[in-house]
């Protein structure tokens, strides 16, 4: 651990418990209302507006942790079905800027319903329905992001024949002129839905984008409980980037968020020749997996129940007692062995010191391994280290693919603000 005495980093907070895990309107006014005004995480696409309705009715009920995650979900249907009643209405007139939008605010607040995964009947609902609305609307905006099924080639027994992905291609890109690509790991709660919000951006700077969902998120078809599904996974991946003729296949490079991070760290070393660089964003690799830190998780930074979901995430559903006492043997990328490799890519470790969903003594771990890495740490912030940490990468992507560009000007791209 990265704290003198075997301490995490951030020993002294572990017991404190957040106001937002008192209610859900303790929820809304600490954490989740100055996001949605300002339509970014986890809100992208979205307006405090569509919210209030719900919001207003959670606080009538008094809805508060433990959940029952088809009640909760239930509340957010009405008002997503209101919205997407007007874009498929603004659709039918032809007025398609109008019907981009609703679409997007539709998908908003049926991934909301959803959070943090789609673990009941009804939240897998919100996540069908919000995967629908919101390709409609990405796909009638004026540079149309497209879904594509790719083949999972390397996909063993039990694990899905395709990998969906969101992908744009700048005009003009073709073998002749290829771009750079970055490939976007998702985390465990913002899928492709959602970090498709980086992907205009990207295209201004004549940078294509890959979103996809990791290891038992989403619809990724890996095995989540398989250690080494995420390699056939990125094999798969990299089969397929190989053959799009628009892209430098010498300036390729991964950008993970969050959760994403334990996987960019991963595929840095397994497939090391393929990446001109990798970026892990407020990712973990070890301690993430100490049956010490899982114990308090539920009660701090995240908004909801973070180590429960971790474990539906890797596979072991409601089990989380067993997930706790398997996970670091079996998930934790020091003792596989995958930290001491010494083939790795070029990778940035990125992070808040104070994050209370991955301890930042992880990225400590990761510097006392292997081959040399870059980090970055910014002193005292939580959780991926925003907004600061989201300059300090692109301004180090942009300088690994060699191009000009304004991570002020990126970053405007980010911020949902509705026309209608």
């Amino acid at each position: 651990m990265a704290a003198p005495g075997g301490k995490y980093f951030i020993q002294e907070k572990l017991k404190l418990k957040a106001k937002h895990h008192e209610s859900y309107e303790m929820l809304w006014e600490t954490k989740w209302k100055k996001p949605a005004e300002m339509g970014v995480y986890p809100f992208m696409f979205g307006t405090a507006s569509d919210f209030q309705p719900v919001v207003d009715e959670m606080v009538k009920r008094g809805m508060k942790e433990p959940y029952d995650w088809d009640e909760y979900a239930k509340m957010y249907f009405p008002q997503a079905e209101k919205l997407a009643g007007v874009a498929r209405e603004a659709e039918g007139k032809g007025e398609v800027e109008k019907a981009s939008e609703y679409y997007l605010r539709a998908s908003a607040v049926y991934r909301i319903a959803r959070f943090p995964a789609p673990r009941s009947e009804v939240q897998r609902e919100a996540w069908k329905l919000g995967k629908e609305v919101c390709i409609k609307g990405l796909g009638l905006r004026p540079h149309p992001v497209k879904e594509v099924m790719v083949p999972h080639k390397h996909r063993t027994s039990g694990e899905g024949e395709t990998i969906p992905v969101y992908y744009l291609l700048p005009e003009g890109a073709s073998k002749e002129a290829p771009v750079p690509l970055v490939i976007i790991f998702t985390g465990l709660d913002g899928y492709r839905t959602e970090l498709a919000v980086w992907m205009e951006g990207w295209r201004q700077n004549g940078v294509a984008t890959v979103v996809l969902e990791i290891p038992g998120t989403g619809d990724c078809p890996a095995a989540p409980s398989d250690p080494t599904s995420p390699d056939r996974l990125y094999s798969s991946l990299f089969d397929w980037v190989g053959q799009q003729e628009g892209v430098d296949q010498k300036k390729v490079a991964i950008w993970a968020f969050s959760t994403g991070g334990f996987y960019a760290i991963r595929v840095a070393h397994t497939h090391a020749d393929k990446l001109a660089g990798v970026v892990a964003l407020g990712g973990g690799c070890h301690h993430m997996f100490d049956p010490e830190w899982l114990d308090h998780v539920n009660h701090l930074e995240y908004p909801f129940d973070l180590a429960n979901t971790l474990a539906y995430k890797f596979g072991y559903d409601n089990d989380i007692s067993t997930f706790k006492r398997e996970a670091s043997s079996k998930f934790s990328l020091l003792n596989d062995g995958t930290l001491d490799s010494p083939m790795c890519a070029r990778l940035l470790l990125v992070n808040g010191t104070e994050d209370e969903i991955f301890p930042i003594d992880d990225y400590y771990v990761a510097l006392q391994h292997g081959a040399p890495k870059e980090a970055r740490f910014v002193d005292g912030v939580k959780h991926m280290g925003e907004p600061e940490s989201f300059f300090i990468i692109l301004n180090w992507l942009y300088k690994l693919f060699g191009i000009e560009a304004s991570a002020v000007k990126q970053m405007q791209t980010l911020p949902f603000k509705p026309k209608y």
